[in-house]
């Protein structure tokens, strides 16, 4: 069992920046690819950004490559979104998940989800 808890959300101007957290329950985090996914009123959940096992590779939805980053701590047990230059489309609810064995941009391969956390961005 992994328990993923997510932290750093809040209100912010277009253009400004936000750092988001999952810090993680257990002791085989390193086996569990990450992903950030998020929800905006009225949609579907989507992807946003996936890490592998090592963190050696990232992936990234088109709308937020250039602006978003990805990275984890194995040793923190956490995964972290460094989201910059936000626009106002950004707004959603934000998931962390995580899955063991490869990365995957699909929310079925997920595993395990946090609560979320909410980002909104104000034009």
């Amino acid at each position: 069992q992994v328990q993923l808890v997510e932290s750093g959300g809040g209100l912010v101007q277009a253009g400004g920046s936000l750092r988001l957290s999952c810090a993680a329950s257990g002791r085989t985090f390193s086996s569990y690819a990450m992903g950030w996914f998020r929800q905006a009123p009225g949609k579907e959940r989507e992807f946003v950004a996936t890490i592998t096992r090592s963190g050696g590779l990232t992936y990234y939805t088109d709308s937020v490559k250039g602006r978003f980053t990805i990275s984890r701590d194995n040793v923190k047990n956490t995964v972290y979104l460094q989201m910059n230059s936000l626009k106002p489309e950004d707004t959603a609810v934000y998931y962390c998940a995580a899955r063991a064995g490869s990365y995957s941009y699909v929310q079925s391969g997920y595993d395990y989800w946090g609560q979320g956390t909410q980002v909104t961005v104000s034009s």
